[in-house]
Order: C-alpha cells, then structure tokens, then sequence
C-alpha cells in the first residue's frame, strides 16, 4: 500500500482496503459509505446503449464462492467497524448478489440496521432475456457501529431536500426509504467512467444525512471518487481506498476539477 494522494483533507490510498484499513487509528471515521464488489460479473450479459454487453466489471467483481466471498465480506467490515467512531454508521450498497451477506455479516459484527434504502432507477436498461423482472433498483443497508449510540441523522435536511426528480418524496415531508435517482448521467463521469460509478445525487443525499462538515468520510472502495468528490463539495474530509491506479488518477482528476470550479466563474466540470 500507498498514500498516493494528499492534499487539504482529501487522501486517497493505493492498496487493499484491508491492508490499508489496519493503519488507519481506530474510531478515527465518521461516515463510511462502501461500494464493494457485487459478485456478478461471471459470464453474464446485460443491455447497454441498447445492445447486449458483457455485464463483466472487471476480476475484482468476480466471485470466488460463497464462502470465500463472505469470508471478504466479513473481513473488510470488521476492518470498518474498528476505525469508525462509537456513534459513526455505515452505508453499503448492493444488489441479490450479495447483500444479504452483507446483512447477515452485520448483525454478525453486532452493527445496528438502522434503514434499508431502496436506490429505484426511472431509466434502468431492460431485460434482455425476458425470463426476468427487469433490475430497477439496489438496495443500501445504513448501519451504526454500537446499537445504543446516538447517531447522526440530519433529520430536517432531509425533510427539506431538493427532490425535484424524485417524484416520491416530497419537500416539507419525512424522506421515505425509496429513493428515485436516474442513473449516472453522462456529464459526471470521465472518459467511458467507472463502470459501477455512482451518481451525485445519490452520495450527496447520503453524506448531508449522516454526516456534518469537518467530518471524515472514508470509502473503502473509492472506484472513480464519487463519494470523495461529493465529501469536498459539503466541506467533508476524506479518505478513499482503491487498489486500481486508473481509478485514482481518475478521481484526483475529479478533484482537481472541483477545485478549479470554485475558483473560476465559468468552468467545465465533470463530476
């Protein structure tokens, strides 16, 4: 492992999130969001611009089995619960492949369930081979570490939220569990982009919710820096973990584009 970037409370790190994780000091976090691998890129397809795609993300989506790929799953949120504050929570997202291990391993690891989030995508690709539903959401798990600490819950912001695309909630009412976000758009990413990045949107209603400014965000799985790049804009720290250098170079990339957008009136950013 290695520090590979480091500037005014942004870090990223290149390594495995375990190797990584055991040097950070302990109940050093306050918000971790965790984007790990699904498991499912194993020979499959899915619809992509229309046509038929390899649904394969890269061998770091593969599974190895069920119980090599629980054993991880076990690892890496133990790895988590030990950096994260007492009243710290965590947000994992997933699908059926895998995250009802990653509940199972929770309440393993003595995490309390505080809400299962459902992620609905309006433009979600079609089904191809028409035996299926057609995969229109993920699901996100928010857990706090201890089950009687007080956690955050930026409740009224929520309430308040511009949800001028989410034809579900409603400014002015309680933010309900389902939450209607499109899928990234293309003016977010860089180049093709991280084939499972994550839209703005999405990171932002989760960090403003849990998390206060100065706070410290980590991301176990950085990919192409969303949950970073969003940490900045809300005056968050952050810390993000990737083994894949083409991921890192992409989000200090995002990063840097953030900054420049702040220092000039007329910018061109992808975020």
């Amino acid at each position: 492992m290695r520090q590979y970037y480091k500037t005014n409370g942004f870090e990223l790190y290149e390594g495995s999130c375990l190797d990584v994780l055991k040097t950070l000091n302990e109940n050093s976090v306050d918000l971790i969001f965790a984007d790990p691998p699904y498991f499912l890129s194993n020979g499959g397809f899915t619809c992509k611009a229309g046509k038929m795609a390899p649904v394969n993300k890269g061998s770091w989506d593969e599974s190895h089995g069920f119980d090599s790929d629980y054993k991880f799953t076990l690892a890496w949120l133990s790895a988590c619960r030990r950096v994260l504050k007492d009243n710290g929570t965590i947000w994992i997202s997933g699908t059926l492949h895998n995250i009802y291990q990653i509940g199972f391993a929770l309440k393993k690891l003595q995490y309390e369930i505080l809400n299962e989030v459902t992620w609905f995508k309006p433009n979600a690709p079609p089904n191809l081979s028409c035996r299926y539903f057609a995969h229109s959401h993920e699901t996100l798990l928010w857990a706090r570490k201890e089950k009687h600490a007080k956690h955050k819950f930026n409740y009224s912001v929520m309430k308040n939220w511009d949800v001028s695309k989410d034809r579900i909630n409603h400014p002015g009412k309680q933010m309900r569990s389902v939450w209607s976000i499109p899928l990234t758009p293309k003016e977010e990413k860089i180049g093709s982009g991280h084939p499972t990045q994550k839209p703005i949107e999405l990171l932002k209603r989760i960090i403003s919710a849990s998390s206060d400014e100065g706070d410290m965000v980590l991301d176990p799985f950085n990919g192409s820096g969303t949950t970073g790049v969003v940490s900045a804009m809300l005056g968050r720290n952050y810390m993000g973990i990737d083994k894949n250098t083409e991921f890192l170079e992409m989000t200090q990339e995002r990063y840097n584009q953030l900054l420049n957008i702040k220092e000039s009136p007329v910018p061109t950013l992808h975020l």
